[in-house]
């Protein structure tokens, strides 16, 4: 019969320290070496470990090497867990912090089953979400640009007075522009606008990759689907998509809802309950984007022309969920607002009920093969 060896793996840049710990509640826990972070000395590991007719499990924590390391084990046929660092149970008190001592950790940990392994995407998936965070971090580079013009102007006594920033009049404003007394003011002007200008069409450009990669994805349906949602465009439902994955792994709403960190945290002892701010434990990129597209429910139930256009296509069944969605969320935001509750806790009520209208279209919409 094959014993278990589980292995946790301390994963660096260039190397990765190994500890091995044996089948049983008092089997040895023994630090195995470090490696080179490379197949090869993967492979080299896993025959070594092989031996005697032991079968290992592997486990590493999530970070900034990625998953290349899960995709060789599970492709050399042995089983291998990623787990969020933020899940890792740690003891106050140890002050000290080793390779050694993490690898040992983890191994023993995951003997004891006290590791959640967390979903890993693949490789059509990860490109998918390269994607769209660079994206993100295209707009956030727009946006920066925009305060760093705005700041320069403002340094000098220049305001706009007559209406909204960033609007076609502001812009004509911005070109007209001439009132600087050193040439190379006027140049550094000239440069900031540049920047605005570059960064937004580095956007525009994502958003059309974003448009094309989705034609072929495998949850192109989802996206698709999803679109029938009031505020929920392209861009935000490939994200959500993106950063989730398999929204139809979650058993039900509610867990999708605790995985997003859109669940109010809770003190509770006895009989006393305290529950206080969002968990925000999640993904935030997609928490966002829900957050995002629940502004969009202040508004009266409406089914406009350009909704009517990208959802005409669509099975009747989504589309009831869309309208009965937009009327109940419509109503919810504005009984909430009502009640005089501040607008970041109506709209995280909100994003947390739209979170279950998606987990419900995901679940009704099948995929591509």
């Amino acid at each position: 019969m094959n014993k278990t060896l589980y292995v946790g793996l301390d994963v660096h840049k260039d190397r990765i320290a190994v500890a091995v710990a044996e089948d049983g509640r008092g089997g040895e826990i023994r630090f195995h070496g470090v490696i080179a972070n490379s197949a090869d000395a993967v492979l080299r590991l896993t025959k070594t470990l092989t031996r005697n007719d032991h079968r290992p499990s592997f486990c590493y924590e999530a970070g900034p090497c990625g998953y290349g390391l899960h995709r060789h084990l599970v492709k050399l046929g042995f089983e291998c867990a990623v787990v969020s660092p933020a899940m890792i149970p740690r003891k106050v008190g140890d002050r000290i912090k080793t390779d050694r001592r993490d690898a040992e950790m983890l191994a023993r940990l995951w003997r004891a089953g006290e590791l959640t392994p967390i979903w890993t995407p693949d490789e059509e998936q990860e490109a998918m979400r390269d994607l769209i965070r660079t994206r993100k971090q295209a707009m956030d580079a727009v946006k920066v640009a925009k305060q760093q013009l705005l700041s320069f102007l403002l340094r000098h006594g220049l305001t706009y007075e007559t209406g909204s920033y960033w609007t076609q009049r502001h812009r004509r404003w911005l070109a007209e522009l001439r009132r600087f007394r050193f040439t190379h003011q006027q140049l550094v002007f000239e440069e900031l606008k540049r920047a605005v200008d570059q960064a937004e069409e580095r956007v525009a450009t994502l958003d059309q990759a974003i448009e094309t990669a989705i034609v072929d994805w495998h949850f192109a349906p989802v996206v698709d689907a999803l679109r029938a949602l009031r505020g929920v465009n392209t861009t935000i439902a490939a994200t959500v998509v993106a950063e989730i994955g398999d929204i139809t792994r979650f058993e039900n709403p509610r867990q999708l809802m605790s995985w997003l960190g859109l669940v109010p945290s809770e003190h509770s002892s006895g009989s006393t309950v305290r529950r206080g701010r969002l968990t925000k434990a999640g993904n935030a990129l997609a928490r966002t984007m829900l957050v995002e597209a629940g502004w969009s429910y202040r508004h009266p139930p409406k089914e406009g022309h350009p909704y009517l256009k990208r959802s005409a296509h669509l099975p009747q069944e989504i589309k009831d969920i869309g309208w009965k969605a937009q009327t109940r969320l419509c109503k919810r935001y504005r009984d909430l607002s009502r009640t005089g509750k501040p607008q970041p806790r109506v709209l995280a009520a909100i994003a947390r009920e739209l979170a279950g209208v998606i987990w419900d279209i995901a679940r009704k919409t099948p995929l591509t093969a």
